[in-house]
């Protein structure tokens, strides 16, 4: 088994290379970035030393789980992706961290990320997942990102709505590439609560085959400057954003006119409120839009649920 260690690190010719009066201890204190992708690791070990450490390269490994990273507090950039990582575990310690890189690995949660206040960007593309199974978020840890992450990718994951993520809206570049999002009209919702995205790439999803696909989403999104790879200029925005205020206010007068049709059917002056009142016998229904005329006239005096008793059983 590989294993990241001081050892390790002393004996590549990519990290220390002993200098007159500069200690081996010295050089750990002062490492900042570590260069450890395609060495076949499978395991972080002790690196307590390195406590300068903020970034690390790991990249490309062999790697099953997260540990051994406490010390780290420093640590701003984290790259773990291609390695064989199931959860997202022991990162609670590093504050400092504000990227990310978990793709390619085999993560069915997003998890554990509760005290990471300063998380920019987190990636998790291209997860190796079971047949049927799809990339979920705990609540927790969306609510935690919520006022920090500015780019999220989740490209290829088998991810069928994104309601979920609505409550990050500082987002600025979203990627959900390659998924199964369907429904438009659950991505306005979602994409009218980020007034700050810039970035916008749902390609391969089924989504993008509705009719008017972009003409929906760009009015939506206020700030959008490329959508699917695709540059949006400004007269295309403005022009949409009008084609949609007018036809909303189609909608609404469209709306207005069918709930003021009872009030032109039903006037509030009719034969009930002058002289005698509905006879007890008669089922009513509007007569030219004026007044009220019977159903049917009545058999006789008597109510009507008596004189059909009495025609049943004569």
């Amino acid at each position: 088994m590989v294993r990241l260690t001081v050892d390790l690190i002393a004996n590549s010719r990519k990290h220390f290379k002993k200098k007159r009066g500069l200690s081996f201890l010295h050089y750990l204190k002062t490492l900042t970035h570590l260069y450890f992708s395609n060495k076949n690791i499978e395991e972080i070990g002790d690196l307590s030393m390195c406590r300068n450490l903020t970034v690390l390269y790991l990249y490309n490994n062999h790697l099953t789980n997260i540990c051994s990273l406490d010390f780290a507090s420093n640590l701003t950039h984290l790259y773990l992706q291609n390695n064989n990582i199931t959860h997202m575990d022991n990162l609670s310690n590093l504050q400092s961290l504000s990227k990310l890189y978990l793709g390619g690995n085999r993560i069915a949660m997003v998890e554990g990320l509760e005290e990471l206040r300063s998380i920019k960007e987190l990636h998790l593309e291209n997860q190796k997942l079971e047949p049927g199974e799809q990339l979920l978020f705990d609540s927790r840890t969306l609510l935690a990102l919520a006022d920090s992450l500015c780019v999220l990718n989740i490209n290829n994951n088998n991810i069928e709505d994104i309601k979920e993520l609505s409550v990050l809206k500082e987002l600025q570049h979203f990627s959900a590439a390659r998924n199964k999002l369907l429904f438009i009209e659950e991505l306005e919702g979602v994409l009218e609560l980020w007034p700050q995205l810039l970035a916008l790439d749902l390609g391969g999803n089924p989504v993008c085959k509705t009719p008017k696909y972009r003409d929906r989403l760009i009015p939506v999104c206020k700030r959008l400057e490329t959508l699917d790879g695709r540059e949006i200029n400004e007269l295309t925005r403005q022009f949409l954003i009008n084609w949609k205020a007018s036809k909303e206010a189609k909608e609404r007068r469209n709306n207005d006119q069918i709930l003021a049709w009872p009030l032109a059917a039903h006037p509030t002056t009719n034969d009930f409120d002058v002289g005698q009142g509905p006879h007890p016998g008669h089922v009513y229904r509007p007569a030219n839009m004026q007044g009220w005329e019977p159903l049917q006239p009545p058999e006789s005096s008597v109510p009507l649920y008596q004189s059909r008793h009495l025609t049943l059983f004569h």
